[in-house]
C-alpha cells in the first residue's frame, strides 16, 4: 500500500517599515535532555488538541467534500511564528498551541521533529525573506536551528512553486498564484509522508463497492479487502463509535474512526476525539475481514478565518512579531495545503496472502463517512487528520437504501460493558455472524472466496 500524504502552510507578512538587525547567540538543541516520552506525549497530546480543535471548525462542503489537515505542520509554523512574538501575541500563539504549561515545548518541538525525519516523514521548512530587507538575525538562527527553517531570497512565485513541487515530490504543484501585495517574508512548511502497511493488501481483491455517503445517498468506490487482517479494535459505546488501527511499517499507525450506524454522527465524534485515550483501549490485535476504500483525496483551505475564530484574530489586525523585525508587521494569511493517496502497495504472491475463510472472523468495513488520523505510535502526535465523507468524489452518487453494512451487524449485537464506557465481545458474537458472512460473500470477489473455499479443503 502506498499512502502519500502532502500538505503545506504559509505565513505572508506585510511590511510598514523596517529597521537594522539585532544579533543573537546559536543555540543547538541536546534532544538527549528533553526528548523523555513524559516529554513527547505531552507535546504530542498538544499537537492533537490544536489539531482536533482545526478539525471541529472547519466543515466539508460541496466543493471540498473530504477534509485533511496537518496539526503538526500547523503547530510547526505557529510555532515558528511565536519565536517572533511578543507579549500578548506570544501568549495568544502558546495559548492556541496549548504549550503554555509545557516547559521546553520549542525544544521538545523540534526533537519531535527531528525523530520523525528518520522514520518515512520527509520535512521541509523555508524562511522567504525579499532582497534588500534585513529581520533580526536572533529569529532567523532559532528558527533554522529549532525548525530548520531555511533561509532563502524571495525573488518570484515560479521560485516558491518549484521549490513546494520538489518538496512534495510533486504533489502540489502552482501552490500560489500570484505574492500577495507588500509581502517581505514567507514561512512555507511542508510535509511528505509515504508508508507501507505491515500487512498489506493485495490488489487482485479489491473490488467496486458502495460508500454510504448518508442514508439516502451512495458512491461507488474502490474497495481493498483483506481476509483475516490483523485488527485493533475497540467500539466506544457512550460515545456512539468504533475505532480501528491499521499499523504502518516504522511505528506509525492510521486510526479510523467510524459512528456506529444510527448511534452516533461525524461532528460528534469529532468532537469527543481523544487520541491518548484510543491508544490505552486498542487491544491485542485480532484477525478480521477489513474493507476499506482506496482514495487521492487533495484539500486546500486559507486558515485565518478558522484561527481567527480560536482567539488568533489579532494576527491579522496588529500583531507584536517585533522579535522578527521592529516595525509593524501583520500576517496576511495562512495557507494550507494537503494532499492524501490511500492504495495497495502493489501484490504479494498469492500463497503469502492467502488464508482460509472461517466463518467466526468478524468484519470491519470502512463504507460510511470517516475521520482517520496518521499518528506516531510514540509520542500519540497526529501528523494528519482528516473527514471523509466522499472518497471519490468525482463520481456520480447514486440513491441508496438506508445502509446495512457488515460493521453494522457486527457492532449492535449484545455487549459487555466496561466501567469506562467501551464495549468488548461478548460470548455471544459469533452468534451474530451468519447475517454479516453472507452479506460479505455478496461483495467479494468469487475467485477470492473460491481460493478460500480452496484452502479450506486443504
Amino acid at each position: 500500500m502506498k499512502h502519500c500524504l502532502i500538505v503545506l502552510i504559509t505565513l505572508c507578512f506585510f511590511r510598514f517599515g523596517l529597521l537594522a538587525s539585532n544579533e543573537s547567540d546559536d543555540g543547538k538543541v541536546n534532544c538527549n535532555d528533553v526528548l523523555s516520552l513524559e516529554a513527547q506525549r505531552a507535546v504530542g497530546g498538544a499537537v492533537a488538541k490544536l489539531g482536533l480543535a482545526l478539525l471541529e471548525k472547519l466543515q466539508p462542503g460541496s466543493e471540498q467534500p473530504n477534509i485533511i489537515i496537518s496539526p503538526l505542520s500547523v503547530s510547526l509554523a505557529l510555532a515558528e511564528l511565536a519565536l517572533g512574538a511578543k507579549n500578548k501575541t506570544e501568549d495568544k500563539l502558546l495559548e492556541v498551541l496549548k504549550a503554555k504549561e509545557l516547559p521546553n515545548f520549542h525544544e521538545t518541538l523540534s526533537c519531535l521533529q527531528e525523530q520523525l525525519t528518520a522514520k518515512a516523514v520527509k520535512m521541509a521548512s523555508r524562511l522567504y525573506l525579499i532582497p534588500d530587507v534585513r529581520v533580526n538575525q536572533d529569529f532567523v538562527d532559532r528558527a533554522l536551528n529549532l525548525y530548520k527553517s531555511e533561509p532563502a531570497h524571495l525573488t518570484s512565485i515560479e521560485e516558491v512553486n518549484r521549490w513546494v513541487e520538489e518538496s512534495t515530490k510533486g504533489h502540489i504543484t502552482n501552490f500560489m498564484s500570484s505574492l500577495p501585495p507588500n509581502v517581505i517574508l514567507m514561512l512555507i512548511n511542508a510535509i511528505h509522508f509515504k508508508g507501507e502497511w505491515q500487512s498489506r493488501f493485495d490488489s487482485k481483491f479489491t473490488v467496486n463497492d458502495i460508500f454510504y455517503i448518508d442514508k439516502k445517498t451512495s458512491v461507488k468506490v474502490d474497495m481493498m479487502m483483506g481476509s483475516k487482517y490483523p485488527l485493533s479494535m475497540f467500539v466506544d459505546r457512550k460515545d456512539g463509535t468504533q475505532v480501528a488501527r491499521f499499523p504502518f511499517q516504522g511505528n506509525m499507525s492510521l486510526l479510523v474512526v467510524m459512528p456506529v450506524p444510527a448511534h452516533g454522527n461525524l461532528s460528534n465524534a469529532a468532537a469527543k476525539l481523544n487520541i491518548s485515550d484510543m491508544y490505552e483501549h486498542f487491544q491485542s490485535e485480532k484477525s478480521m475481514h477489513v474493507k476499506l476504500p482506496k482514495f487521492k483525496l487533495q484539500y486546500k483551505q486559507d486558515l485565518r478565518q478558522v484561527l481567527t475564530s480560536m482567539g488568533l484574530g489579532l494576527l491579522f489586525t496588529g500583531p507584536d512579531l517585533s522579535r522578527i523585525a521592529p516595525g509593524p508587521l501583520e500576517v496576511s494569511g495562512v495557507q494550507h495545503a494537503s494532499s492524501m493517496e490511500l492504495s495497495e502497495e502493489g501484490a504479494e504472491a498469492s500463497a503469502a496472502t492467502s488464508v482460509t475463510l472461517v466463518r467466526t472472523v468478524p468484519t470491519f468495513a470502512v463504507n460510511m463517512p470517516f475521520i482517520f488520523a496518521l499518528v506516531d505510535d510514540a509520542s500519540y502526535m497526529p501528523l494528519f487528520l482528516g473527514m471523509v465523507t466522499n472518497p471519490n468524489p468525482g463520481a456520480t452518487t447514486e440513491q441508496s437504501d438506508d445502509p446495512k453494512t457488515e460493521t453494522k451487524s457486527i457492532m449492535m449485537p449484545s455487549k459487555v460493558s466496561q466501567n469506562d464506557g467501551t464495549m468488548n465481545d461478548s460470548p455471544h458474537m459469533e452468534n451474530m455472524l451468519s447475517y454479516m458472512l453472507n452479506m460479505w460473500k455478496e461483495t467479494v470477489p468469487q475467485q477470492f472466496l473460491r481460493h478460500q473455499e480452496m484452502e479450506d479443503g486443504n
